[in-house]
């Protein structure tokens, strides 16, 4: 399976290590979406946590509403599965029908395993998680200045 592009974003503030050129891609507006209304519980304190400092970092724009909802939307999965197995446990008894009891796991085990490695997947797409922040590494104003004046000189040669 071929490797996801990294986000240019995300190579911008890592200092682009691999030197390769950053490709020329839309850039929408650094402002978070609005929470959708149907984002309810720790979806939406999910949201409220954390759509802030990724709108300030530059990471959360207008265009990434759905994807963020998503990842919220399986926070709540995950923490609502979690509620559940705590309350009664990761498996239930159940008599089949020879009478004989079987022990399985509770369903919401798995919906729960499968939220959590959503989020996880919305979260590196973010750049949330510790392996994904490490990577991005934030450039110095001496950097910004260099790049500044690199990009008034190619402009002044054109």
């Amino acid at each position: 399976m071929p490797r996801t592009p990294r986000p240019t974003r995300l190579k911008v503030l890592e200092g682009n290590p691999g030197q390769r050129p950053i490709p020329q891609e839309p850039e929408p507006k650094p402002l978070a979406p609005e929470r959708p209304s149907w984002l309810t519980g720790e979806g939406r304190r999910m949201w409220e946590k954390l759509a802030p400092e990724l709108e300030r970092i530059g990471l959360l724009t207008a265009v990434d509403g759905e994807a963020f909802a998503a990842a919220c939307q399986a926070w709540k999965d995950y923490v609502e599965c979690q509620k559940v197995i705590k309350r009664h446990g990761r498996t239930y008894t159940y008599r089949n029908q020879g009478g004989f009891e079987n022990e399985t796991e509770r369903p919401e085990v798995k919906i729960a395993n499968k939220a959590l490695e959503q989020f996880r997947t919305f979260c590196r797409e973010f750049g949330m998680t510790p392996s994904s922040r490490a990577k991005i590494g934030l450039a110095t104003q001496k950097e910004r200045e260099d790049e500044m004046e690199s990009l008034l000189n190619f402009s002044d040669s054109g």
